[in-house]
């Protein structure tokens, strides 16, 4: 895929790192196919030399980290190895699936220690796994960035939509889009539905246009996740992960139901394999929060949260979901699929949040007989609170909104939908394929 890369948001972020002379060792998490391997490897384009060892199938380099973790040491051995020259300044050195070898994960802090010059990245699907294990491994000796799978405005990009990105970008409330701007713009949004942002499947859409061949990698895709639940038995049965994997992508609205999860299996058993697929990143949580002062999280109530599946296009596929409806029609409310205005909501929020933080999403919920109120999400932008009511369609009522805005003081939030950006005497209106501009504007 690395011929054919579409440019992504982390290659910037990733070539600030190279040129920082304080950098340290770089962590690239984030959930399997995601994209990780291509970025650095595209990367290692701009070194002299770069030098890749993975993990998984170079099984015979373990034997080196288990002698010695001296990085000056390493460097030959694994330079011999490779057959690749592994010199402070000249060559990227990169580890990937570094989960497979805990040893590896270790030296990552002997390589700032004593070997600061030699630029080191590592990555790994099932990295929080390994990470939880090795408590402290290397706090204050590595950065960490996040990687997600693709946004809508990289979507557009890709597609060689750069003149819509851009007019996009700039628009807000008090300046919105022309009327068949924001059509077209609404029309590949719901493609970017179905196709989802995992890079496989973006990638084969703007090569070709069709969605059909998409399908079949979102399927490859899912299978690949479900093969690794095998990885997780020491911990869980993959029969129960993969029945709370379902429920993930069935119970998308509203507080996630431990007693619908998972046949026979005890809530305390669902919560544990719920919390691991969130580590996998395939589970997102979306947890309520007073939000009476900022930070979001120092209220939070983890007994009530959402979780949104990794990805639209996962969604949709393992849903079984007619396509052709999504496309043909002006309100997702009006084929059932509200939850997926949602989902969108929360994961765009999430990609356009910051890589260099493993963010949380927020939202907020009150039970009371005859005033039951729920805001979809909530973000923090300096010191104000954003609420934000997510709408499947072109129109709907605010009475969530309007409750939470009074209850709390603050004086505007947010609509996202169908609609075109606009003002209203309480609350702003942002596109859905927009959302992201809530962080990108002041």
């Amino acid at each position: 895929m690395e011929n054919g890369y579409l440019n992504r948001n982390i290659d910037s972020v990733l070539k600030d790192w190279a040129c920082d002379e304080g950098r340290k060792p770089l962590l690239l998490r984030g959930m399997r196919q995601a994209g990780k391997t291509s970025a650095v490897r595209v990367l290692g384009r701009q070194f002299k030399y770069f030098a890749e060892i993975n993990f998984d199938s170079d099984s015979d380099v373990h034997s080196f980290f288990k002698k010695n973790l001296d990085p000056a040491g390493l460097c030959k051995q694994l330079s011999l190895y490779t057959r690749v020259p592994i010199s402070p300044g000249e060559t990227l050195l990169f580890f990937d699936e570094i989960q497979s070898c805990p040893d590896a994960v270790k030296s990552l802090r002997y390589f700032y220690e004593k070997y600061p010059r030699q630029h080191i990245i590592a990555a790994g699907s099932l990295l929080e796994f390994a990470l939880s294990e090795i408590p402290s491994f290397g706090v204050g000796r590595i950065h960490s960035e996040y990687m997600f799978p693709f946004s809508f405005y990289e979507f557009l990009n890709a597609l060689g939509e750069n003149m819509l990105t851009e007019a996009c970008m700039a628009s807000s409330p008090g300046n919105p889009l022309p009327e068949p701007v924001h059509r077209q713009l609404v029309e590949i949004f719901k493609i970017f539905l179905l196709v989802g942002g995992m890079p496989e499947a973006v990638a084969d859409y703007a090569r070709t246009g069709e969605l059909l061949g998409g399908q079949k990698i979102l399927e490859d895709i899912i299978i690949t996740f479900r093969d690794d639940f095998s990885k997780y038995k020491s911990r869980m049965p993959s029969l129960v992960l993969n029945e709370v994997f379902e429920s993930v992508m069935r119970q998308t609205q509203g507080k996630f139901i431990y007693e619908r999860a998972a046949v026979e299996t005890g809530n305390a058993r669902v919560k544990q394999a719920l919390d691991m697929l969130i580590m996998a990143g395939l589970a997102i949580p979306v947890t309520h929060t007073s939000a009476n002062g900022i930070p979001l999280g120092a209220e939070i109530n983890p007994k009530y949260r959402r979780i949104i599946p990794c990805d639209t296009g996962i969604f949709l596929h393992i849903l079984g979901i007619d396509k052709t409806r999504i496309l043909l029609s002006d309100d997702l409310k009006t084929i059932n699929y509200g939850a997926l205005a949602e989902i969108y909501a929360g994961l765009e929020l999430l990609k356009n949040s910051g890589t260099h933080a493993q963010r949380q999403l927020y939202c907020w919920s009150r039970e009371k007989a005859q005033s039951s109120a729920q805001i979809d999400y909530l973000i923090q932008r300096g010191t104000v609170i954003i609420p934000i009511e997510v709408k499947s369609g072109t129109q709907g009522g605010m009475k969530s909104l309007n409750i939470f805005l009074k209850e709390k003081n603050i004086n505007r939030g947010i609509r996202t939908s169908l609609e075109n950006f606009a003002i209203e005497d309480t609350f702003d209106i942002y596109p859905l394929y927009a959302i992201s501009n809530l962080y990108n504007q002041r």
